[in-house]
């Protein structure tokens, strides 16, 4: 009696799927045959074996590279459920030891892989908002000048409304994708009966004898072949929201079809009048639907974009827990997802950078010049960390994980290599804002590990410290000191700072130390681990998964089953709070220590991130010379 509510529910995941899993590339084929046959760098003729090879390629790099590599192989490699970048990182650094080489391969690897995200996340929305605004060009031409303001302000509100979250519209985003896939499959059939020899671009040999015939641009045209890809990464990205069944579904009963579909209809209509190159998305639709459709469209595009800029904040939310990123203002847009997240920070930088290249470059066409190279780059990268978790966490033999990958490697840097001839016309951009951010991820997590060694060097061992306390010296006055300290050994800098100031030791003095494990949850029950020490001392280590809502006071509230309670009403949280001050011999070049430095001071307050109660927290301050 089970089947029928697991079924309905399934049904139900696979529907709110389509809104943020697919969006991206649900809205590809509004550019990727134009930019085919009529981009800006090495445009293929239009001829029938050109348009049905460049067709067979598109359909088996969808069945390739989205169904076989993403569908039925990398969604496997989930950790806990989750999936995405750092939560396969995550996942491959999880069996090799501290300090290896092969642990820092794997961190570059990972952390340049999630920088690229955010290069394709500004790429994203531009193009795919502009491409559908662009259809009220052909709709009528005198509207050409309105094309680059509308599609501004579709992008202010965009950004504007990130703010309020997606939980009132979000249950709207299913059922107009699904209508988006309906509308691409209808104007793909309408011209596929009125040519149906298209169909023969299913036969693989049509796209191998048009490399074959064309090598050099055959090789050329992957580079905007690729576009019909862009978005795959979502659909691992994604499957911790709606589990790997329901991204499946989806796939295979609508989003698939659709899509083969139109780039068929595309095709056959390109045979029937090459002059629709034009714009052969819209003019697969007759006039009187042309509005209408520009305004789905637009829909769709915004909705793809949504789904890239949401994953943006939950990558920058992943990046802080694990300790690469400086703490940022985190607001909750739901009290009832916790995924639901804003970053205000984030979005700002995120849209400032979307206006710079819709007004830098102009068209869709000039923007798909800077699309594909974080793809493909993000794509490659996916391939070389499911080599480390099939090798040496699901202990793969070699010969079984590389041959297992190759032939997705063996795509994915043809699809690369094709576009690297991109960089100088717009694909340095992407790249350029990835390396800013790897920068940024790696400065701070090399900072931090520097300051907590100039911090050891102070240091005084806790256990020496109690027992010192225990001859006297000290008044030990009522309440509760809580001290945050990322070494559970020592004495917490705010805790010498405190003694030295008051002259006083709280009578119950607890060191609470966070840690963040490579899953993405912790249970309740796993959170913290409560060890009783002389001299009504307590060490608390507070465990929270990446993806966890670091909250510390409820957190706390579980030491109490392990006989430690905590009043927060006689509570005091002390926290240290470093002024930097940059050294000729640290281990950091200056110009990175100041970035670190300037970093450092912006971060957002302990207080704010760990949720702790602001009446209740003292913060003593220290200068640290790095």
């Amino acid at each position: 009696m089970q089947a029928i509510p697991d079924r309905s529910r399934t049904s139900a995941l696979a529907t709110a799927a389509l809104g943020v899993v697919y969006g991206d590339i649900g809205t590809s084929p509004l550019y990727t045959m134009k930019e085919v046959f009529a981009g800006s760098q090495h445009p293929v003729p239009i001829a029938p074996a050109n348009v049905l090879g460049i067709l067979s390629l598109i359909f088996w790099s969808l069945m390739l590279v989205v169904t076989v590599k993403y569908i039925s192989f990398i969604t496997r490699c989930d950790n806990k459920g989750e999936g995405g970048i750092m939560a396969l990182m995550a996942l491959a650094l999880r069996p090799t030891a501290e300090g290896s080489t092969r642990r820092s391969v794997i961190l570059i690897l990972g952390l340049f892989g999630a920088a690229l995200f955010y290069g394709d996340g500004v790429v994203t929305p531009a193009i795919s908002v502009l491409s559908a605004v662009e259809g009220l060009e052909v709709a009528t031409p005198a509207l050409k000048s309105f094309v680059i303001p509308v599609t501004l302000f579709v992008l202010l509100l965009l950004f504007w409304f990130q703010k309020k979250g997606t939980g009132g519209i979000g249950a709207l985003f299913g059922p107009i994708m699904m209508l988006w896939f309906a509308a691409l499959a209808g104007l793909g059939l309408i011209n596929i009966f009125a040519s149906p020899g298209v169909l023969h671009a299913l036969n693989p040999l049509y796209g191998l004898d048009f490399l074959r015939a064309h090598p050099v641009m055959g090789f050329f045209s992957l580079g905007a072949v690729v576009l019909a890809l862009t978005g795959a990464e979502a659909l691992y990205a994604d499957m911790g929201h709606f589990g790997r069944r329901p991204i499946q579904l989806a796939w295979f009963y609508l989003v698939l079809p659709a899509l083969v579909l139109n780039y068929f209809g595309q095709g056959a209509l390109l045979l029937a009048s090459p002059k629709a190159i034009e714009n052969p998305f819209y003019l697969l639709a007759p006039n009187w639907a042309l509005y209408p459709l520009v305004a789905l469209s637009t829909l769709a595009t915004v909705i793809a974009s949504q789904a890239v800029i949401s994953g943006a904040y939950s990558l920058t939310q992943q990046a802080i827990q694990l300790g690469y990123s400086p703490r940022l203002e985190v607001q909750h847009t739901s009290a009832r997802e916790i995924g639901q997240i804003y970053l205000p920070g984030i979005n700002w930088t995120l849209f400032v950078a979307v206006v710079a290249l819709v007004l830098g470059f102009g068209s869709s066409t000039n923007l798909a010049g800077a699309y594909g190279i974080a793809v493909t780059g993000t794509m490659l990268i996916t391939n070389v960390l499911a080599v480390c978790v099939t090798r040496w966490l699901w202990h793969w033999s070699w010969w079984r994980a590389i041959l297992g990958v190759l032939p997705f490697m063996v795509i994915d840097f043809a699809f690369f290599s094709a576009n690297t001839i991109k960089i100088v016309d717009g694909g340095w951009f992407p790249l350029v804002f990835g390396m800013g951010i790897f920068l940024l991820l790696t400065t701070w997590k090399r900072g931090r590990q520097l300051l907590y060694a100039q911090l050891e060097k102070d240091a005084l061992d806790l256990k020496s410290f109690i027992s010192s306390l225990g001859m006297g010296g000290a008044t030990r006055v009522p309440g509760t000191a809580v001290f945050m300290t990322p070494n559970p050994d020592n004495v917490p800098q705010a805790m010498l700072h405190s003694l030295k100031h008051y002259k006083v030791v709280h009578e119950r003095m607890v060191m609470v130390t966070v840690k963040v494990l490579d899953v993405p949850r912790v249970p309740s029950a796993q959170r913290v681990t409560v060890e009783a020490m002389p001299q009504n001392f307590w060490r608390v280590c507070v465990h929270f998964g990446f993806m966890d809502e670091p909250d510390l006071p409820q957190a706390l509230e579980w030491c109490a089953e392990q006989g430690l309670h905590l009043d927060m009403m006689d509570t005091s949280f002390f926290l240290g709070r470093e002024t930097l001050i940059p050294s000729l011999s640290s281990e950091m070049v200056l110009w990175r220590e100041k970035l670190f430095i300037a970093m450092f001071r912006n971060a957002g307050s302990v207080t704010n991130y760990f949720k702790l109660p602001a009446n209740r927290v003292v913060e003593l301050g220290a200068q640290v010379v790095l």
